[in-house]
């Protein structure tokens, strides 16, 4: 018998309790909702809404508390990131319990356990609706919470729609200027390319005219190349005519001296007559 136990071991050990409700408060907590039995859903709220309170205070000691008991990284992630900013104004009763009916094979009573502040259905805080004044000038005031009437709501229905036209229209003024701006920048960017198209054409002929004139140039320095070559050829050939013509006129000297040099011979051999008739000349005289 479990007289005053209040704990509901649900047929199973503690390790198999444990390990169940961690995954279970997992499940919850990353899609908010999840469909069980009423049994296992009340011992999963006993389990999980202490870790709910523990994620209001942002310290590493309760997020070591909390991986202690979920064992999920990426589930205390988002508990301590999104849902303990949802749950901030809270002071407890983070879960609800939805019965649905029971369940056709074992007739176990089935029901739905999610958190409280991710259902739009259920939460009773009403949109507090402000608006601006009529255009037609009907001074339409902001209805209050409760007691609001039915002209009131024709009128705010109706000022709503107009600022949802001049919203609209407003959107649409801004898209198409949005779109000319577009426009008018992809046509600067076309013109900027045909000019830049042109400069590199103008630059290309640049380069082909700079390219034939030193095509010209080194033609030019060729022909004065060989114009010169031919220069010190002439040159070259009239020294060696030149030279010719010294070595012949040397030549001619050098003949020329010889035959002097063998006439004073001739002469020193025509004087022998004069002595011949100065002897003859003294032999008269001793005689």
């Amino acid at each position: 018998m479990r007289h005053g136990n209040k704990v509901n071991h649900l047929g199973r050990k503690t390790g198999h309790l444990k390990a169940m409700l961690s995954n279970m408060a997992c499940s919850l907590l990353e899609h908010k909702r999840i469909t069980t039995t009423l049994a296992k859903a009340k011992s999963l709220r006993v389990f999980v809404e202490p870790i709910l309170t523990k994620s209001k205070n942002d310290t590493t000691h309760s997020r070591r508390l909390v991986f202690s008991h979920l064992q999920n990284k990426e589930v205390v992630t988002e508990l301590f990131r999104d849902i303990a900013l949802k749950i901030a104004t809270r002071n407890g009763g983070y879960t609800r319990i939805i019965r649905t009916g029971f369940r056709l094979g074992d007739n176990a009573e089935m029901c739905i356990i999610e958190l409280v502040d991710y259902n739009e259905i259920y939460t009773n805080e009403k949109v507090k609706k402000t608006t601006r004044r009529s255009r037609r000038g009907g001074g339409a005031t902001t209805p209050s919470v409760s007691g609001e009437t039915d002209d009131e709501d024709v009128v705010y229905d109706e000022v709503v729609t107009e600022e949802t036209v001049v919203q609209d229209a407003i959107v649409e003024e801004a898209v198409s200027e949005e779109v000319v701006i577009e426009e008018t920048v992809v046509e600067e960017t076309v013109v900027e390319d045909v000019v830049s198209e042109e400069v590199v054409v103008e630059e290309v002929v640049v380069e082909e005219a700079v390219a034939e004139e030193a095509v010209v140039e080194d033609t030019v320095t060729e022909e004065v190349v060989a114009e010169e070559v031919v220069a010190e050829e002439v040159v070259s050939e009239e020294a060696v005519a030149e030279e010719a013509l010294v070595e012949d006129t040397v030549t001619e000297e050098v003949v020329a001296e010889e035959v002097v040099v063998e006439e004073p011979v001739i002469e020193e051999t025509t004087p022998e007559t004069p002595a011949e008739d100065s002897t003859e000349e003294e032999k008269k005289e001793e005689n």
